[in-house]
């Protein structure tokens, strides 16, 4: 898959795992284990670039002793969401043709 492409679409599921409550690492990794296997390293990279971009924010909380991130979706990451949807019907159609094409030979 295209590099640009896996990413833009892991940042998606990314905020769609925080889009209803504010979540932790940790979890948004369990979230998302049954769709995307995920690391640790890939999802903090993530959330680094989504902060970064200003679609979460990032508010630490203690937690059994320790100190814990919470991450809460924006209106700009709320707002890309609804792009990728989108943008993913003509992606779709696109599939739709070459799948199309390959059912022909």
């Amino acid at each position: 898959m295209d590099i640009q492409l896996k990413r833009g679409i892991l940042d998606v599921a990314v905020l769609a795992a925080i889009k209803d409550e504010d979540s932790y690492g940790y979890k948004i990794i369990k979230d998302l284990k049954p769709y995307i296997e995920l690391s640790e390293s890939t999802l903090y990279t993530i959330l680094k670039r989504l902060d970064t971009a200003k679609m979460l924010t990032v508010n630490s909380v203690e937690y059994g002793g320790r100190m814990r991130k919470y991450y809460h979706i924006t209106d700009a990451g709320i707002k890309r969401i609804e792009e990728f949807k989108e943008e993913w019907k003509e992606i779709m159609a696109i599939y739709k043709f070459v799948a199309k094409e390959e059912e022909n030979e």
